[in-house]
């Protein structure tokens, strides 16, 4: 190997150079020539951050000395191992010193090429300084969720597989109303720190809204991410100090793997945020993951989604309604129906609902989704109330949706808008809902009765807060998940369970609506609780309007 580079090495080296510059646009681009240790750099970046030449020898090692020093360690080990021969590339953030000595976040992203024997010979990637696009959070230093989502949408243009991963701060307001909004934004800083620093030459991370924290790798499995989360928690639970305050903190985190390339960024935000919510709602901080799998179509399921979603856009194309009877208890007159969402397009067919609409229900057109179901069950109504005048139509609502400042005045305008009487409308409240703020819910619902619209509590008894919500919030109906009814003709328990349920709606001035009616035995026993109304295939399966409007003009 020669001390300085040949002639035709460094033609080749600019002419690999000029092709990285013309691909990268927007970022710093370099190349180092491994034969010699002999790069060139984009001529901007020399500028900016006042290196001695574009073409220098030795440049790792100069540009280490314009790293942050508390980066430095891991900046170095990465260098040494690719040029080792042990990594094959490098994916890091750091902090470097600009010439005006002001340090700025980078991420840095390289790959080894290889010559026909299998040795290294060159060495190049990119630089990209956050802080010159906008895309860095003050508080943290780190890139933000407008950079996440770039760089999202970067790995699916360019079909990497990256695993992505969500880890939030528990209780964080909390922290703010007991120590001080000084230390809130302190443990943010440092728990952001700790989780670049510990994240290394494996990848970046990122500053979202809140609380929340992202991370984006290329070479970390599922069962890596498991045991650093699982050593974060433990780290983080046993408490760190912050400006003389010792505090405790409890993380939940979701995760996924990012290897279907027909979605967008959107979507699989939505998805992150949903194994999030799970981890934090359902499974007490547990690492939650979101499943990619097949589902019998040969289609995987963020792909799905994506296109669902999409659908939204394109006039809600392949959203439809089905309808259920509800029937008086005593009678088994049909006094009402629900409105159930479905989806279905000639590539995938009927898509569950169970699939789509939790996860939907995180993303922020939802409520859009939610305003057209409410206008297409009223419509829907109407033609059925020509035949039954009494009958109520029933909608279920999600917390994205009533969480809106508008959510109300949106109800009333649409059913202004129809000319549909608003007492022959009952809005379900679901368990999910016990996601918002209890006095949020409880304005919500009063105002919406005191318009007129009936409010029902869904799912009641599946939820830790279901007697709690019945205490604080009036309800026109409680409807009983049929997992309690089940087993009802055998199962004393369940009895038990039904009468008690019954006297809780009673104390509060509910009517009770059981769910699940599958047997004329179930119906005889349910009976003799005072129940109000049923619903379930033993009287009809969920149908499109047309079959519904046959059944009650029979």
């Amino acid at each position: 190997m020669s001390e300085k580079i040949t002639p035709e090495r460094k033609r080749r080296l600019d002419s690999l150079f000029e092709a990285l510059s013309i691909v990268g646009e927007d970022i710093y681009v370099y190349l180092c020539d491994m034969y010699y240790d002999y790069s060139r750099w984009s001529k901007v970046l020399v500028e900016e951050f006042g290196l001695p030449s574009e073409y220098m020898y030795n440049a790792g090692s100069i540009w280490e000395e314009h790293i942050h020093p508390e980066d430095r360690a891991t900046y170095s080990e990465g260098i040494k191992n690719v040029f080792a021969g042990i990594a094959s590339g490098h994916d890091m953030q750091y902090r470097a010193r600009k010439q005006d000595g002001e340090y700025e976040v980078c991420t840095c992203r390289g790959i080894v090429v290889y010559d026909e024997a299998g040795h290294p010979e060159y060495f190049g990637g990119a630089i990209r300084n956050h802080s010159a696009q906008s895309h860095i959070d003050s508080l943290t230093g780190l890139r933000n969720q407008y950079g996440f989502f770039e760089d999202v949408q970067t790995y699916i243009r360019n079909k990497t597989n990256v695993r992505l991963g969500m880890i939030g701060i528990g209780k964080l307001t909390e922290i703010n109303e007991v120590y001080g909004y000084h230390v809130g934004n302190a443990v943010l800083q440092y728990f952001g720190r700790y989780l670049m620093d510990n994240l290394g030459n494996r990848g970046s991370t990122y500053r979202l809204d809140g609380g929340k924290f992202a991370i984006i790798t290329t070479n970390l499995t599922i069962e890596d991410v498991k045991k650093g989360y699982e050593n974060l928690r433990y780290k983080f639970r046993e408490g760190i100090r912050v400006k003389s305050t010792y505090i405790s903190l409890e993380l939940n985190s979701g995760t996924l793997n990012l290897d279907d390339f027909n979605t967008d960024d959107q979507t699989v935000y939505t998805c992150l945020n949903f194994a999030y919510d799970e981890s934090k709602v359902n499974r007490h901080g547990d690492l939650v993951e979101f499943h990619n799998e097949l589902s019998g179509k040969n289609k995987q399921r963020i792909e799905k989604l994506h296109v669902i979603r999409n659908s939204i856009y394109k006039g809600f194309e392949g959203f439809y309604l089905l309808y259920q009877p509800v029937v008086e208890a005593s009678t088994e007159r049909i006094i009402g129906a629900e409105a159930l969402l479905r989806w279905r397009n000639e590539e995938y067919g009927v898509v569950p609902p169970d699939m789509f609409i939790p996860v939907l229900e995180k993303d922020p057109k939802f409520p859009v989704l939610g305003e057209w179901i409410l206008e297409t069950a009223l419509q829907g109504a109407k033609k059925i109330i020509e035949y039954i005048p009494d009958l109520t139509i029933n909608v279920n609502l999600s917390y994205a949706q009533m969480e809106k400042t508008d959510f109300v005045d949106t109800v009333r305008n649409i059913i202004k808008r129809n000319d549909f009487k608003p007492e022959r409308l009952c809005l379900e409240v679901t368990e999910r809902c016990r996601l918002l703020d209890l006095d949020l819910l409880r304005n919500v619902v009063i105002a919406l009765r005191a318009g007129g619209v009936k409010i029902a509590l869904d799912d009641f008894g599946t939820g830790f807060s279901s007697i709690g919500i019945l205490k604080n919030i009036p309800f026109d109906t409680i409807k009983i998940d049929r997992s309690f009814v089940t087993k009802i003709e055998e199962d004393e328990m369940e009895r038990k369970l039904i009468n008690t349920f019954t006297t809780l709606a009673g104390i509060y001035g509910s009517e009770v609506c059981i769910e699940g009616i599958e047997t004329a035995g179930m119906r005889d026993i349910l009976r003799k609780y005072g129940i109000h109304s049923f619903q379930g295939y033993y009287y009809s399966r969920p149908v499109e309007l047309d079959e519904f409007l046959a059944k009650v003009t029979k």
